[in-house]
């Protein structure tokens, strides 16, 4: 009978029948696998930890620091120096701004004045023609002016002066009117003459 045989013989034979040895070796790798993958787990749940360590003497420091300065930090102090900058602010805008305007200015006479040195440049030294016959038409209309305040009027005709007009008091004095004829033939120191006797 099957019971009659040796157990352990049955059991060798059962276990040649299952072939459990690629089972033995799968199982085999599985705790290598296993063992490796546990050592992998500690050494990064180990570099997890010291770098959580770090990172929470960094947070430690960072708030010891915030702490220190919200209490140096005084609200007050910091409203003031802001509304004081914001003044200097406007200030300094302000000077720009009239800096800018004082510039225009300065350049718009700098402008001037350099049109000014043109043409004086370009009239010379004596000043050109024109200034020249604005310095004669000053001279006669300054004659002109003593001889009216003297009672004289001159006449011009044709150019030239040929007439004037004398107002003086007279002998009896009251106010007579002379009309003298300027003629070439004459000097001027007998028109004078005649002039100054006449008022």
């Amino acid at each position: 009978m099957l019971l009659d045989e040796d157990p352990a013989t049955l059991i060798h034979h059962t276990i040649g029948n299952f072939n459990i040895q690629p089972d033995k070796l799968a199982v085999s790798r599985i705790n290598e696998s296993l063992s490796t993958l546990q050592q992998a787990r500690d050494l990064r749940l180990r570099e997890t930890e010291n770098s959580l360590k770090k990172l929470t003497r960094t947070l430690n420091t960072l708030q010891n620091n915030h702490q220190e300065t919200l209490q140096s930090h005084s609200a007050t102090a910091h409203s003031s120096r802001i509304a004081e900058l914001d003044t200097q602010k406007f200030r300094v805008a302000k000077s720009f701004s009239s800096l800018e305007i004082e510039t225009d200015h300065l350049s718009t006479q700098l402008a001037d004045l350099k049109a000014q040195l043109q043409e004086l440049e370009l009239q010379g030294v004596d000043g050109g023609e024109e200034a020249k016959r604005s310095e004669v038409e000053d001279e006669v209309l300054l004659k002109l002016r003593v001889y009216r305040s003297l009672g004289i009027e001159a006449e011009r005709e044709g150019g030239e002066w040929s007439r004037a007009v004398v107002r003086g008091r007279g002998k009896e004095g009251r106010g007579e009117v002379q009309v003298v004829n300027v003629e070439k033939k004459f000097s001027k120191f007998f028109y004078a003459n005649y002039f100054w006797q006449a008022l």
